[in-house]
């Protein structure tokens, strides 16, 4: 008696001799696409004990953006489990002229995973998720991974360990199918994102520019089982006062007070929001002066900065450094620096059409998919990968998950998981095949 697996690649292979998966929105399979399509979902059933089984491997490593001991343990494991797969696998060090510089950074950041998958055809397809956390050293013993009812918890889970597994074994499901139509698959897990990807982005810009299609995999709601075409970007602008010290007391008028002229500048800029555009701009945190008796020499303060749209973050730029030019105190000296954290995920017609198609597949669980066009708060990865193409890019191909960024309460559903290993196979499936919309701007 043949097992699953052989079953399965039977069924599947008869069905695409037969084209009998291309199913458009309005019609019913036919029965040996029926019989594939059920071949494929007891296939991702059976790969749930495995999924979570990874889960609990790359829960128990502790991975914090600042802990590079643990990073280095959890990409040699990720790196072994995509060699096993029969990937090329490099783990890579990004050098220091390509890593971006940001305040706060560690001294080592994580490395990244890449492993590539050459196959038969042309479409190249990039799979992205993190291994890094926000979590320090030793609060794992708060949170170890636990399974209760329809719920795992761990810390770190949702944001992003299951995106790491959910990618493991759509490949491991990939090559049980002996599915190899596309052209290149790439997986890249980085070390690094919750820092806004300082040594990784520049590779996730380029590997983006250099596939049909990125599915990224940041966990979906618990309550709303969805993919996201957009979400906010996020950047941090600094303004630096140079003034001159002076006794407070006995010659103020000999010092230029730094903290004058900070406070003429932040009202200058206090108005440049757009609502009409999604730009929020807020000044948060400032500092100046030495002692109470001292004109302050120095002065600095920090704006939060949220945008929708990329351009619109160079043009704030632009008109912040216009505005600073009139100074309160002409002898005073002032800058602005901008940290671009992570820029906006945009929808285009791309995403949407590629989006609109994982919904019929959704579909054909008896299940509804939403997908999100508006942008949501947090950033994405996602969002370098789309930076410099005009390739479909979609977000939360990971499983429905809660809690990201606490300690108590993070978890994944684990009925989320079949249909999201189901999913994302058949996406890869039927992007490789050319049965899925990915032509930029169709």
């Amino acid at each position: 008696m043949m097992n699953l697996r052989t079953r399965c690649r039977s069924t599947w292979a008869v069905a695409f001799a037969l084209g009998a998966l291309t199913t458009p929105a309005l019609a019913q399979p036919q029965p040996s696409a029926q019989a594939a399509l059920a071949a494929l979902a007891a296939l991702a059933q059976s790969e749930q004990p495995k999924l979570l089984d990874t889960l609990k491997s790359l829960v128990n490593i502790e991975t914090g953006s600042i802990h590079r001991d643990g990073l280095d343990v959890c990409a040699e494991f990720i790196a072994t489990r995509l060699k096993t797969l029969g990937g090329s696998v490099e783990i890579i060090e990004a050098a220091p002229a390509d890593i971006y510089k940001l305040e706060g950074l560690p001294d080592r950041i994580g490395r990244t995973v890449k492993a590539t998958f050459k196959g038969t055809g042309t479409q190249r397809i990039l799979l992205i998720a993190h291994m890094d956390t926000v979590y320090p050293p030793g609060m794992l013993s708060q949170q170890p991974f636990r399974v209760a009812g329809e719920r795992a918890y761990g810390l770190g889970i949702a944001d992003d360990k299951q995106g790491v597994a959910v990618i493991l074994h759509v490949v491991s499901l990939l090559q049980a199918l002996n599915v190899r139509d596309y052209g290149m698959l790439t997986v890249l897990i980085n070390g690094d994102e919750e820092i806004s990807s300082p040594a990784s982005r520049k590779l996730i810009e380029k590997e983006g520019a250099a596939h049909d299609a990125v599915l990224s995999f940041e966990a979906s709601r618990v309550d709303q089982d969805k993919l996201s075409l957009a979400t906010s970007g996020i950047a941090m602008a600094t303004m630096t006062v140079k003034g001159k010290s002076s006794h407070a007391g006995g010659a103020p008028e000999r010092g230029v007070n730094a903290l004058y002229e900070l406070s003429h500048q932040i009202l200058n800029l206090r108005d440049l929001s757009d609502s009409k555009v999604g730009l929020k701009m807020n000044w948060t945190v400032a500092n100046a002066g030495v002692v109470r008796n001292m004109i302050p020499p120095g002065a600095q303060a920090w704006a939060d900065i949220r945008m929708l749209r990329v351009a619109d973050l160079n043009a704030l730029e632009a008109k912040v450094n216009d505005r600073i030019k009139n100074k309160l105190l002409p002898e005073s000296t002032v800058s602005v620096a901008f940290e671009n954290r992570r820029p906006p995920l945009e929808a285009t017609a791309a995403s949407r059409a590629l989006a609109a198609h994982a919904q019929t597949i959704y579909r054909e669980l008896g299940k509804t998919l939403v997908v999100d066009a508006e942008p949501e708060g947090g950033g994405t990865d996602a969002a370098f990968a789309a930076l410099n193409t005009k390739a479909p890019v979609i977000e939360r191909f990971g499983l429905q998950g809660f809690g990201a960024h606490s300690t108590e309460a993070e978890y994944v559903l684990i009925n989320s998981i079949q249909p999201r290993l189901y999913l994302a196979t058949r996406m890869v499936m039927d992007i490789a095949s050319a049965k899925a919309p990915v032509a930029a701007g169709q």
